[in-house]
């Protein structure tokens, strides 16, 4: 389902919607986010505050212990999908995301890129983010077009308060604030129904708006990398963390831990 208009869509602009991607794999989904959100795993967050209304619940790193998650990960399109928008031979899997905005929830995502959370590396990488309930243009996440070629990398913040995540902010470019530069920014987003997927490069900058609408807004995000990813060293501890994971800058990461899934393991492959 991935075209050439998506790869070259893909390549300009660091972001891309594929509609009815996973649109057969929707109510699994849905069971693995119930299940997730009923056991928590060490990661799960609520980021709201006292002074938020609604209930903001995001947790990752799940896909072993939740057997939806696992299945979609290994036989859904999701994998040669994300090899054919990254252009790569491969698609390794880094680990799964589930993020849940209640009805009346007045929390916002903070603007920021996926890269300088990860200790990953590389031209060839992609988020599919993918909604199991429709989400209209007041919820959807929303993406600075061209953003994944900026020269310097966004400084990475807490969503619960928006601190730094680094202790260095003069490293990073600082947090975009499209809202109140609207010129400034070209921003892509979209209507979306159970199914379709958002393909974005890790150093896209988005965000996403409040949920202030009577409906709710569940989505499980998968990330991949690519041939040319790497492990990096970053200034702090990541997001996710892996700890023990061994790795030395530079290298692929391992895939004990992180699966190389497209092309797909033949029968009794680890």
């Amino acid at each position: 389902m991935i075209t050439q208009n998506h790869i070259d869509a893909y390549a300009a602009d660091g972001v891309v919607l594929v509609r009815g991607l996973l649109r057969d794999w929707v109510d699994i989904i849905a069971q693995g986010i119930d299940q997730n959100m009923a056991e928590p795993g060490p990661y799960a967050a609520e980021n709201t505050t006292a002074t938020d209304t609604g209930r903001f619940f995001d947790d990752y790193c799940n896909w072993p212990r939740i057997p939806a998650f696992e299945k979609i990960i290994r036989d859904s399109p999701a994998g040669q999908s994300a090899a054919q928008i990254m252009q790569s031979r491969t698609a390794q899997f880094f680990h799964d995301h589930v993020l849940v905005k209640e009805p009346g929830t007045s929390k916002k995502t903070p603007w920021h890129q996926d890269s300088p959370y990860y200790f990953v590396e590389g031209r060839q990488t992609v988020s599919i983010w993918v909604p199991v309930d429709p989400v209209g243009l007041d919820a959807c996440p929303q993406f600075i077009k061209g953003s994944h070629l900026w020269d310097k990398l966004v400084l990475p913040v807490r969503w619960l308060d928006d601190s730094g995540f680094y202790p260095d902010k003069d490293d990073y470019l600082p947090v975009p604030n499209p809202d109140a530069e609207p010129d400034r920014y070209t921003l892509l987003s979209w209507t979306m129904q159970p199914g379709d997927a958002i393909l974005f490069d890790y150093r896209t900058v988005h965000g996403a708006p409040a949920n202030q609408g009577p409906h709710r807004r569940r989505a499980f995000s998968m990330r991949w990398v690519g041939d040319d990813a790497r492990y990096v060293e970053r200034p702090g501890r990541t997001s996710p963390p892996y700890p023990g994971h061994s790795m030395q800058a530079g290298q692929r990461l391992r895939d004990d831990w992180f699966p190389v899934l497209w092309p797909r393991p033949s029968v009794g492959a680890a």
